[in-house]
């Protein structure tokens, strides 16, 4: 007995001492999630680029510094965050008016601010500072929300989504939107709002129609007939599907796909490199890569059902699906189910700018998730 009671303190004091994760605010399951995917993303990468180590070191470079910025977002509590929200989509607006008026160009697209020492893209900010600022505003409210406040989140969304849509990005704008919809849609959006925007998407798609540039348009219309240009707009898709499909069960093995190696397969690096996954792991190993995708979803669904406040349940709920709705427009344009928009696979596709949103949502996950009161085991 006497043994028993010296020992009870010292096991409790050792089951109550946090690990390292825990200290760092780190979600562990969601971490374990995101190594996954960005260890495959490299080994596929390295296939992809044609087997050039140093565009793998480069893009390690890159998940570190997104890991580096995950993790100090985790610190900052929920608390700081929706202060910092409204204050974070102003200077988000600002920023895409100044892309729009001093921005600059590439590949026939105003989507950048060149500051001399950095070249960034303000939209991207907005994939995280919109959802906040919607969560913000609902939360300061009863929900469901009142129809001003619905009427004022849809202004709110509206506005960088035009004005993304405006350089023109429509992948970014389609994925900003998504991001400030699903913290509407949680905050228990009523059904008739959702038929009325329903109905108001059906009305203004023949007047998109005309205000799309001629490159868009292709883009369609390519996606309902890729065949009708096969060596023009629809090469990308034919080729990718050809990929895909050849890949069959198991794949052609790493470093073996033809589409990647003998160069039939474009943009095979960035955002095609599903494809690449397809054609050299097949169907075994795009359901591997989908499913960890789904456990990050779930997880950080997870994390919003128990979160302890209004804004920290949307702001974490929108993020997870926003980054659900990536990774279906990225894997739905490689296979040709959607028209091709130009967004690359979350954690896979060569790249930087877009990683480092992707991991700071993240943080913001393990930030809502790690700095609530327990009172129940996770």
């Amino acid at each position: 007995m006497n043994g028993e009671r010296i020992g009870l303190p010292g096991a409790e004091a050792a089951r109550r001492t946090p690990g390292l994760a825990a200290r760092l605010h780190l979600d562990l399951p969601l971490l374990l999630g995101l190594l996954a995917v960005a260890a495959i993303g490299l080994v596929v990468l390295y296939s992809a680029s044609g087997e050039r180590l140093e565009v793998v070191w480069r893009q390690l470079l890159r998940l570190g510094i997104g890991f580096g910025v995950m993790v100090a977002v985790a610190q900052v509590p929920p608390e700081a965050l929706r202060r910092w929200a409204p204050w974070l989509y102003a200077a988000g607006i600002l920023l895409l008016v100044a892309v729009l008026a001093v921005g600059a160009t590439g590949k026939g697209a105003q989507r950048w601010l060149d500051l001399g020492v950095v070249r960034f893209q303000p939209s991207e900010l907005m994939k995280l500072a919109l959802p906040m600022v919607v969560a913000w505003h609902l939360a300061e409210a009863p929900l469901p929300p009142a129809a001003r406040r619905v009427l004022a989140a849809f202004a709110a969304i509206l506005v960088p989504v035009a004005l993304i849509a405006r350089q023109p990005d429509l992948g970014t704008a389609l994925v900003v939107g998504a991001a400030g919809f699903f913290a509407l849609f949680l905050a228990g959006l009523r059904w008739r709002w959702l038929a009325g925007l329903a109905l108001a998407a059906a009305a203004g798609a023949p007047a998109l129609w005309h205000v799309m540039h001629d490159y868009q348009r292709a883009r369609v219309l390519t996606f309902l007939n890729p065949e009708r240009d096969p060596l023009g707009t629809g090469y990308h898709i034919i080729q990718s599907k050809i990929a895909i499909g050849s890949g069959g069960l198991f794949g052609k093995g790493w470093l073996h796909g033809t589409q990647a190696h003998l160069e039939f397969l474009p943009e095979r690096a960035t955002d095609f490199i599903f494809a690449v996954l397809g054609e050299e792991l097949g169907l075994t190993g795009t359901l591997a890569l989908l499913a960890l995708y789904l456990f990050l979803v779930l997880r950080g669904l997870h994390i919003a059902a128990r979160a302890q406040d209004t804004f920290g349940r949307l702001v974490a709920g929108a993020i997870s699906l926003a980054f659900l709705v990536y990774v279906v427009v990225n894997t739905g344009m490689v296979t040709g189910l959607l028209p091709v928009v130009g967004l690359p696979l979350p954690l896979v596709s060569y790249g930087g700018t877009s990683l480092v949103t992707v991991m700071a949502g993240f943080g913001i996950l393990m930030s809502v998730h790690t700095h609530r009161k327990l009172l129940s085991p996770s």
